[in-house]
């Protein structure tokens, strides 16, 4: 049971993780569509709107998949804690991934393409973090 369990949570997170990569490339693009493009800027809203959509029940189901493992198998250590912070920075990240959609759509975006690239970086350090804590354990 445990397995599949294990199995689940890394297919959600795997498919989450592909849409907290994509969807702010989405925004980088958003952000370079030029004012009379109004058929470009509706297209990338669409897609933002719909990967988002997509992504929250996955991000839900690998956090519910996690929680399960945690207290349902008893798996402890420090490295456990470090490894639930970071998914709190990723859920933070993914909501505020959901506000920044929102104020696209209400075409009140303030930041520049530049801005959006550094932001989409994010969620490659932290993935980089948790894994380096699932697998070396180092407290």
């Amino acid at each position: 049971m445990m397995l599949t369990l294990k199995a689940l949570h890394i297919s959600f997170v795997v498919a989450w993780f592909a849409g907290l990569f994509y969807l702010p490339r989405i925004f980088v693009n958003l952000a370079m569509v030029p004012e009379a493009s109004v058929a470009e800027l509706q297209r990338l809203l669409l897609m933002a709107e719909k990967l988002y959509r997509f992504m929250t029940p996955l991000g839900i189901l690998a956090v519910a998949l996690g929680l399960w493992l945690w207290f349902g198998f008893g798996f402890s250590g420090g490295w456990l804690h470090a490894k639930t912070l970071l998914v709190l920075l990723l859920v933070a990240y993914h909501l505020y991934c959901g506000r920044l959609l929102r104020q696209f759509q209400a075409g009140q975006n303030v930041r520049n393409h530049v801005w959006f690239r550094f932001f989409n970086e994010v969620p490659v350090l932290v993935l980089f973090a948790v894994v380096f804590l699932v697998v070396l354990k180092p407290f």
